[in-house]
């Protein structure tokens, strides 16, 4: 795998590609994080338009009639483009908004709390469908192709996983051939494509000979060339409006004015579209979560049981405060994120995974408490909860599988460290990752330890205790981290639990960092006193998350994961569970 290469953002102390990365050698870039990003004043306000024309829009959309009929409907697709949502980030040139990140996934936030059906296949469309073309695109195919898209006179789909290649996307099997002419003649077969049935233009991966290598490419193709046929859809336990195909390419010729980008850089167009996708399922988290929050405190507060409120119960404020806090921290970090893309740090893919993972799993526990405060009424298809519960149940594994996720958040940190230490040797940690993610070069030149503070000076001095917990946290990140490396080695790369430990641990540090960040900000544009309830929720949260972190590193010295790996050895072994109270 190559390293892509692009220019870096200065530091004010050595040139730092990447916030999380220097987490693991036990630095905190504070300078890219404070203050906390907001777009401008004239962004939000065509924000808030946006976000009025949609929800207007959805007054009269049927989510269920969707899932009956197994397609949003070409009318909604029509609307949607009329009114200007289906490119939002596309230059106002061929047609989009022009929207910043941050600006694209707070509209992005709106679909999700609509529907989630709707969110993927706008997400399709938008997030990874045509950012290639938005990003890699010559002059000639962004004219050909961006007006339409951006209209929604035609949908986009992303075309990378194959049978025998998902969360393995390196090892595609799709070959594209070079010809005499300059075009290219692709075979392979692609599956669980959205918009599959319904799209236009298909951003597609093969492996292709490049200069004598055998490399990537990435190409567009369009309904309708020969060869290219939309194979049977899927039956699917959520998202029934989503058209999820099959794609067979049988000796379709694809001209040379199709190749996106460089033959050769495919892969790394791929990821680098996979790295901005996540973000926008971490905002679309926080909507969805946002639209069930809305829906349950209304419920508690009218349903009562015993003469009382649901919500005057201990249990009930319990699931509720477990929703309000973790989702003010999601919501700080998603945004955090979308600040660092608008700001051009040029390597946000760490950042942009553990938004992803911590968006959908935050996700999927808070509609299983919507669900439990709703109660049996929750379970009738006559509410939205069941409907919300199967359509989510996708985002941890599509996109990059969570699992996999996280062991490229902790490779991808523990490379920086593994060069630094010297005495080591070369460890190449970065070849077992290459299929999840590309890793861009973390610093030029290996950075030296102890050239950062050890202390956030930016944050509000209201949160200084908060502040020096997560320096605290920073400091033993490193210790623990390059202990597991002195320990393993190379053999880190197969240490999965550990590998757990880490990412979890430095979610839960990243996610308290742009807390402060976030509350810093209100709290000096408003005042200590009348950002009480942001400070007191931030607080909380802190905490919580510092004691999992702490739990974390605890567990990197005394686990059960020895005991663990046994047991699922003898599971595999018996081939059943094998220890029934009463035998057949």
């Amino acid at each position: 795998m190559e390293a892509a290469t692009t220019e870096q953002k200065p530091s004010s102390d050595t040139e730092v590609s990447s916030f999380a990365k220097s987490l693991f050698l036990g630095e905190i870039h504070e300078e890219m994080v404070f203050p906390f990003p907001k777009p401008d004043l004239d962004e939000q306000e065509r924000i808030r338009g946006l976000n009025a024309l949609l929800r207007g829009l959805a007054e009269d959309w049927d989510p269920r009639e969707w899932e009956e009929k197994r397609w949003i409907g070409d009318r909604v697709v029509r609307e949607l483009g009329e009114a200007g949502l289906c490119g939002l980030y596309v230059p106002e040139e061929y047609g989009g908004q022009g929207l910043s990140q941050t600006g694209y996934c707070r509209v992005f936030e709106t679909f999700a709390q609509i529907d989630g059906t709707l969110s993927v296949v706008m997400g399709v469309h938008q997030s990874i469908g045509m950012k290639g073309i938005v990003l890699f695109g010559s002059d000639e195919q962004k004219e050909r192709f961006l007006p339409d898209l951006a209209a929604g006179r035609k949908l986009a789909g992303f075309a990378l996983t194959e049978p025998e290649a998902g969360s393995d996307a390196y090892h595609v099997r799709s070959r594209a051939v070079s010809q005499a002419d300059g075009s290219w003649v692709l075979n392979g077969e692609k599956r669980y494509i959205g918009n599959g049935g319904t799209g236009d233009v298909f951003v597609t991966f093969a492996r292709a000979e490049v200069g004598g290598k055998d490399r990537h490419i990435a190409l567009i193709l369009e309904k309708g060339m020969k060869g290219f046929e939309v194979g049977e859809r899927y039956d699917t336990m959520g998202l029934r409006g989503n058209d999820l195909r099959r794609l067979y390419f049988n000796d379709v010729r694809v001209p040379a004015e199709n190749v996106l980008g460089e033959p050769g850089d495919g892969f790394r167009i791929a990821m680098q579209i996979l790295n901005n996708g996540r973000l926008s399922l971490g905002t679309g988290s926080v909507g969805a979560t946002k639209g069930l929050l809305d829906r349950v405190i209304a419920h508690v507060k009218e349903r009562r049981q015993f003469d009382r409120p649901l919500a005057d119960f201990e249990l009930v404020q319990d699931k509720l405060a477990w929703m309000v806090s973790y989702l003010f921290g999601l919501e700080s970090m998603t945004y955090l994120t979308c600040g660092m893309v608008d700001e051009g740090v040029p390597d946000y893919s760490l950042e942009s995974a553990i938004c992803k993972v911590s968006g959908t799993e935050f996700l999927w526990y808070a509609v299983n408490r919507a669900m439990q405060l709703r109660g049996g009424e929750g379970y009738m298809r006559t509410e939205p909860y069941e409907k919300v519960m199967r359509d989510i149940r996708i985002f941890p594994i599509f996109e990059g599988a969570n699992d996999v996720l996280r062991a490229f958040i902790a490779l991808t940190g523990v490379k920086p460290l593994g060069e630094e230490l010297s005495d080591l040797g070369e460890l190449q940690l970065a070849d077992p990752i290459g299929s999840i993610g590309v890793v861009v070069d973390y610093v030029s030149g290996r950075i030296q330890r102890q050239v950062r503070p050890d202390r956030i000076g930016s944050a509000h001095s209201e949160l200084a205790d908060q502040a020096g917990a997560v320096a605290d946290q920073v400091s033993q990140l490193r210790e623990v981290t390059e202990g597991l490396l002195r320990e393993h080695r190379k053999g880190i790369v197969e240490r999965q639990f550990q590998q757990k430990r880490l990412s979890d641990a430095v979610s839960d540090i990243y996610a308290q960092v742009a807390l402060l960040s976030r509350v810093t900000s209100i709290l000096e544009e408003q005042g200590v006193e009348p950002s009480g309830q942001e400070l007191y929720i931030a607080d909380t949260f802190c905490r919580r998350a510092a004691k999992r972190v702490v739990s974390a590193f605890d567990q990197i010295e005394s686990n059960d994961d020895e005991r663990m790996i046994a047991i699922a050895k003898l599971a595999l072994k018996r081939g059943e569970y094998g220890y029934a109270l009463f035998e057949d």
